[in-house]
């Protein structure tokens, strides 16, 4: 197992960490989680070298923490790992939900400390009531009495949002991104990456692969670029090692719901190393994302000069759900998150005004593919 830096402490972590928030699950139910499995593979991780686990209040309906709690108790596991949780910011109310929940955690996780402990989610929404909150000094009292270890955020939303959280508070040791090589420009993105490393936070990656899209079958294109690749690699360790490359990367981690998801992303981890991917190598990589943004409909390249919507409808965003379905063949996960956005900016608040189409450079006739994206992606009509 390759073991990374940790930001500006003095940890050595695996490349891979084990995010418990995808355990496989019995009927269906994300509340039955399949112990007996789950417990294999998480033993089988830490015994191959993986020394971080990642996991949640809110994960497998607030089931994962209970579980991850007792197989490290179990194994005589838990001074093995790096163990981290996170705080639901989304419930806390006042200051004093942050020791309610942080208490029931450490409880529920069955240790009296989280080696780091995230806030969770964190947004242009929720990042003003939590700071108000004066949740920095809380940390640093709950780091005195040795309840948390180290302090860091997960985080959605754009860059500017990442920085002001960076830059409001001295003492981050650690944050979580999304990032993978399709998302470079998204979310944190790239800029992120690098502006939290400079800053000496460790920087945890989430959704390496995309929610697991990367593995999907893929199109006549990728299996085409795959296949002259100069060195023969499955897409999953394409996408992996590319994030290994980046010296700014901390630990990966990986949502495994499988055992063979465990033995192959070890495998990778194993064979992983900062800036060892040759030019050529970088160049395959280049190819994949042109052809996965070649197989979208609609010729978005989000640059924003359609917004602001006088109507409030958020198109980039909407035609990168729709585009999602066909780069990744997969429709639930995109038809999901368009239900979930605010209501004003789904793409019945169009009014067909027009203007957004005169500032379009890619000419898209945008009030039509709204109504197409309405009425693939959008709720059912009542009966």
């Amino acid at each position: 197992m390759e073991y990374r830096k940790f930001g500006k402490t003095d940890w050595k972590v695996s490349a891979l960490g084990f995010g418990a928030m995808r355990l496989p699950v019995l009927e269906k139910k994300q509340a039955n989680i399949d112990e007996p499995l789950a417990k294999r593979m998480i033993s089988y991780a830490i015994d191959h070298g993986v020394n971080y686990i990642d996991t949640a209040y809110g994960y497998h309906e607030e089931q994962s923490e209970l579980f991850v709690g007792r197989i490290l108790k179990e194994g005589g596991y838990r001074n093995k790992v790096k163990l981290a949780t996170k705080m639901p910011v989304w419930l806390v109310q006042t200051a004093a939900d942050f020791d309610r929940y942080l208490n029931e955690q450490l409880h529920k996780l069955q240790t009296d400390h989280i080696d780091c402990y995230l806030l969770h989610g964190l947004n242009q929404r929720y990042w003003p009531k939590i700071r108000d909150l004066n949740v920095g000094k809380w940390a640093e009292g709950a780091m005195t009495d040795g309840r948390i270890g180290r302090f860091g955020f997960s985080f959605h939303d754009d860059f500017d949002t990442f920085k002001d959280i960076i830059d409001t508070y001295d003492h981050w040791d650690l944050c979580q991104i999304q990032y993978n090589f399709m998302d470079v420009e998204f979310q944190a993105g790239i800029k992120g990456l690098k502006y939290a490393a400079e800053k000496g936070l460790a920087v945890v990656i989430m959704e390496p692969l995309r929610g697991g899209r990367f593995t999907k079958d893929p199109s006549p294109q990728i299996k085409d670029i795959l296949v002259k690749a100069p060195v023969e690699r499955s897409m999953a360790e394409w996408a992996f090692q590319w994030l290994y490359d980046q010296p700014e990367v901390s630990v990966v981690l990986s949502g495994m719901s499988a055992m063979e998801h465990v033995e192959e992303n070890i495998g990778i981890a194993e064979r992983s190393a900062t800036n060892s991917l040759s030019a050529d190598e970088m160049k395959i990589i280049d190819e994949l994302r042109d052809a996965y943004k070649g197989l979208a409909p609609i010729a978005c390249t989000k640059c924003g000069y359609c917004l602001p919507c006088p109507g409030g409808v958020n198109i980039p965003r909407i035609f990168e759900l729709y585009n999602d379905v066909f780069i990744y063949n997969e429709k639930a996960t995109p038809r999901m998150r368009y239900r979930q956005m605010p209501a004003e900016q789904q793409a019945d608040q169009c009014t067909e005004c027009g203007v957004c189409e005169t500032l379009c450079p890619q000419n898209i006739e945008i009030a039509e593919w709204l109504k197409k994206v309405r009425a693939f992606l959008g709720p059912k009509p009542k009966a």
